[in-house]
């Protein structure tokens, strides 16, 4: 159970990077208060899951899919480049992400 709440951590660490973009600055109260509730729930399920899962794993599989997450979506949402090589380099986390997944062997 605890590689699902990690994978769901590292969603909600995507939804208040992005929260970020959108709150201006946590100057707009509504976005604000979304990036706020994603932050807290992203690391209540950071938590649950290191309970099991061996932590310097964790962290890394979950800054992983934040950052390959938010970078997307910045692409996607908010027309950042999509260059060869930042793809690239996006890829490579992807391959570390389930490296660290295979090699922790689901402890």
């Amino acid at each position: 159970m605890s590689w699902p709440l990690l994978f769901v951590a590292g969603l909600f660490e995507i939804a208040w990077a992005i929260g970020l973009h959108y709150s201006e600055g946590l100057s707009k109260p509504v976005p604000t208060v979304g990036t706020a509730v994603a932050l807290l729930l992203s690391m209540v399920l950071l938590a649950r899951a290191v309970r099991d899962l061996p932590i310097g794993t964790a962290y890394a599989v979950w800054t992983g899919i934040g950052a390959v997450g938010t970078a997307t979506l910045g692409i996607v949402l908010l027309d950042e480049p999509a260059t060869l090589a930042r793809l690239a380099f996006l890829s490579l986390i992807v391959v570390g992400i389930v490296g660290l997944n295979l090699v922790s062997g689901g402890h």
